[in-house]
């Protein structure tokens, strides 16, 4: 099974056309305004676009929105906080694997009892890709999930993501970090200006 995008395109970016094999990650580069991050709004089905995704053999679009986001966790650049504390945005129940979480990301465990506003940017993106694991998606979609963390974050970031590649899920991973790139991805596409993924 695999995650099969054919003509996905929108009015500023596309149209993309491309597979990705289950438990494997796709890295995408390329400079700023690119279209990288339309790309991974249309495959969440957050933005108006056409074309087809369809991802283990279930086309998308039979499927109510909810759903979809279920199955696709979509961690962008910078995520939404609607609550005031840490805790509030995760679901009842999800203490134990928050923590756990949160330990291989070197973050303090009394941050999920804290105001949102006195975490860092840095512990708000690790906290965001916590939310999204949470949820147990079987694909993910990071919008640059390690931008402004440090070395050894950033590595912890990419070894709880393999864990989950190893477990079966399937990763696109935008990064202006080539090295990171060729680190984590089985297969590297570079987004040219315009929206148009080359080798």
């Amino acid at each position: 099974m695999s995650l099969f995008v054919e003509g996905l395109r929108s009015v500023h970016a596309g149209p993309f056309s491309f597979e990705v094999p289950t438990g494997q990650c796709l890295a995408i580069t390329g400079a700023s305004g690119s279209g990288k991050t339309l790309l991974l709004r249309m495959l969440a089905d957050l933005d108006p676009h056409e074309g087809a995704v369809s991802f283990e053999g279930v086309e998308r679009a039979s499927l109510p929105a909810a759903e979809w986001r279920r199955r696709a966790g979509f961690v962008p650049a910078r995520s939404g906080w609607w609550a005031d504390n840490v805790s509030e945005h995760f679901p009842a129940g999800a203490d134990a694997t928050y923590r756990r979480l949160a330990e291989e990301l070197f973050l303090p465990e009394r941050l999920f009892d804290r105001p949102v506003e006195e975490a860092s940017t840095g512990e708000r993106q690790r906290l965001a890709l916590i939310r999204a694991l949470v949820a147990e998606p079987r694909l993910l979609l990071l919008d640059e999930p390690t931008a402004s963390l440090d070395l050894a974050s950033t590595r912890a970031v990419e070894t709880v993501i393999s864990r989950r590649m190893a477990d079966g899920a399937t990763v696109i991973w935008v990064t202006h970090d080539a090295a990171q790139a060729a680190r984590v991805g089985d297969r590297a596409l570079k987004m040219q200006i315009g929206g148009v993924l080359t080798a």
